[in-house]
C-alpha cells in the first residue's frame, strides 16, 4: 500500500508532461532544451500540488475521518492551494510566450511547456487524483499514536493526561509572571 501512495504522488507528473507534449505539438514547436527545462520545472511544481493534496487527505483520515468524506473534505480544503500555485507559475510565464524580440524562441518553448503543463496538470490533478487515491490506496485504519499503551493491564487515560503546568505565551515575556503562574 506505501508503494501505492508514493506512486499516486507522481502520478501528477504524467498529467503534466501530457500537457506539455499536447501544448508542443498544438503550437508546432520542436523540443529543445528551454523545452527540457520546462518540464524539469514543470514536474516540480506537479509534484508538489499532489503531495499537497494527498498529504492532507491522508492527515484527515489518520484523525479519524472515514476515508471518502476525507477525499472529498481534502479535495476541497485544497483547491486553492492548488490553483493558486499553478496560477502564479503560470502568470510568470506569460510574457515569454507572448515574446517577440531577442531569444523569443528559446524563451516560447520553456513558457508553453510550463503553462499548458499546469494547467493539465492541474485540472487532472484535482480531479482524477482523489478518484485514483479512492480506488487504489486500499483499505485505512486510523494508527494509534506510539505511546499509546492501552494493552497494559490497569490501563488509565486520566492518569496519562498532561500536567496543568502550562505557561501562557504572554508569561514567557514577564518571568515574574510565569514564576507567579506555576506556582498555582
Amino acid at each position: 500500500m506505501v508503494a501505492q501512495q508514493r506512486l499516486m504522488i507522481v502520478v501528477p507528473v504524467c498529467f503534466a508532461l501530457t500537457g506539455g507534449v499536447v501544448a508542443l505539438w498544438l503550437r508546432d514547436m520542436s523540443f529543445s532544451i528551454s523545452a527540457a527545462v520546462g518540464f524539469i520545472a514543470l514536474s516540480g511544481v506537479a509534484v508538489l500540488n499532489g503531495l499537497v493534496m494527498l498529504t492532507f487527505i491522508r492527515q484527515l483520515m489518520q484523525e479519524g475521518m472515514p476515508k471518502p468524506e476525507a477525499i472529498y473534505r481534502g479535495s476541497l480544503t485544497r483547491l486553492r492551494p492548488v490553483v493558486m500555485t499553478a496560477l502564479v507559475a503560470s502568470l510568470g510565464f506569460v510574457p515569454m510566450v507572448i515574446a517577440t524580440g531577442t531569444g523569443a524562441e528559446v524563451q516560447k518553448p520553456l513558457a508553453t511547456v510550463v503553462i499548458c503543463g499546469l494547467i493539465s496538470a492541474t485540472m487532472l490533478t484535482l480531479l482524477v487524483l482523489p478518484t485514483l487515491y479512492a480506488r487504489f490506496s486500499g483499505a485505512y485504519a486510523p494508527l494509534r499514536p506510539a505511546d499509546d499503551d492501552r494493552s497494559e493491564p490497569g490501563f488509565d487515560p486520566a492518569k496519562r493526561a498532561p500536567p496543568n503546568n502550562r505557561v501562557p505565551t504572554s508569561g514567557l515575556l514577564d518571568p515574574q509572571r510565569a514564576v507567579a503562574y506555576r506556582s498555582r
